[in-house]
């Protein structure tokens, strides 16, 4: 059951109720997180509950009731001050009544759902908290210093996956993924970022969650002409090795298709550069589907280019480039691709993507792969189009 948000405002109060089944639970853990835009709280429960949120002014602070439940024993507040937390108590406060108050650094936008359990967390209750009014975020750049006007730099989204509360697959030996395709992220960055008429921006910089639409919408954002998104992979059998590239696949497009038509959020948006606010339902579907194919056409010319790189660096699972329906590669106009790096679940590729020089062979690999694309397929007005176009003759 979905629950079920109501929301009143005073002078001094703003409450937020989140109404599921009610019953004795128990907290069995509290993590705090923080990334540049916002900061999040998780609450792990031992099953679904009942929550009250509340925002209070002078001093700022956040109140998060659960009338049924009752702290496990040893349960500590995270420690402080992280993002736009600047402390947080929690007690019992009656026999079934956990009340956790935030101590604010200033005015913020609470938001707070609970998800369901997956294949590493039980029942979880999750309190994000937000500039108050603000938008997505723009992507993290890391900055270069040899554009030059008159001719734009290439835009890669580099995308690590999983961060914060969700570590992604986890190996024998502890690894984790989000930590792994974090440095993989950085090392690609670093390496485009040496390439003349190209520049990385990076979805997340360090240790922390962003949702999965964001992170297009972030690319979408910086105007980036091709998004990558890094993953290691998972798998029970453990003798499973090698990396994959994946693109969306048709059924995923068609799906974003009807969503964007559909959602008269995304009518003042630009596709391709054009609007569909002012078109009618016709022509912003045929407009919609020509930025889609054209996406995903660049799509598998350059994941097949970064496969052939990765080819040379270790064992590929699969020869040919894979069709998904992740999140992540959904952009209507901007070509996206997901890197399976190698299979974490297996021992021995898990002790190689521990090493510096494991991940600086992946990066270079996916680099090279992006290289060769860009430099086949130069966009019109970019810097790259300029270095590689022919030399006039000789007069």
């Amino acid at each position: 059951m979905r629950p079920l948000l109501t929301c009143f405002a005073c002078s001094s109060v703003l409450a937020v109720a989140v109404v599921l089944p009610s019953f004795a639970v128990e907290v069995r853990e509290v993590r705090l997180w923080s990334s540049p835009e916002n900061t999040r709280l998780v609450l792990d429960l031992s099953g679904k509950a009942q929550a009250s949120l509340q925002t209070l002014r002078n001093p700022d602070r956040i109140v998060l009731d659960i009338p049924s439940g009752r702290l496990r024993h040893g349960v500590r507040a995270p420690i402080a001050s992280t993002g736009l937390i600047r402390s947080v108590r929690i007690a019992q406060r009656r026999a079934q009544q956990v009340r956790i108050v935030m101590e604010l650094a200033h005015a913020v936008q609470p938001k707070s759902f609970l998800t369901p359990p997956n294949a590493r967390y039980g029942y979880r209750l999750v309190v994000d908290l937000g500039e108050a009014g603000a938008a997505v975020a723009a992507t993290t750049p890391v900055r270069v210093e040899h554009s030059r006007p008159g001719a734009r730099d290439l835009i890669i989204a580099v995308d690590a996956g999983h961060g914060g509360e969700d570590p992604g697959a986890i190996g024998m030996r502890g690894t984790r993924e989000k930590d792994v395709v974090l440095a993989i992220a950085k090392n690609l960055a670093q390496q485009i970022n040496t390439e003349p008429g190209m520049r990385a921006v990076l979805t997340r910089d360090g240790d922390y969650f962003v949702p999965l639409r964001d992170r297009m919408r972030r690319a979408r954002a910086q105007n980036a002409d091709l998004f990558v998104s890094i993953h290691a992979d998972s798998i029970r059998d453990r003798h499973i090795d090698g990396s994959s590239v994946y693109i969306l696949s048709q059924k995923g497009a068609s799906d974003e298709a009807s969503r964007w038509l559909a959602d008269q959020q995304n009518a003042s948006d630009l596709i391709g550069g054009v609007s569909l606010d002012d078109k009618n339902d016709v022509l912003a579907s045929v407009l919609l589907d020509l930025s889609q194919s054209a996406a995903m056409l660049a799509s598998e010319t350059a994941a097949e280019r970064v496969l052939r790189q990765l080819n040379q660096v270790g064992l590929v699972r699969k020869r040919q480039v894979q069709q998904a329906r992740f999140m992540v590669l959904k952009s209507p106009d901007v070509p996206s691709m997901l890197v399976e790096t190698a299979y974490i679940s297996n021992p021995d590729e898990e002790q190689r993507l521990r090493g510096s020089a494991q991940q600086a062979r992946i990066a270079a690999a996916i680099h090279q792969g992006v290289r060769d694309y860009f430099y086949a397929n130069p966009p019109h007005g970019s810097r790259l189009a300029q270095l590689t176009a022919p030399a006039p003759p000789a007069m």
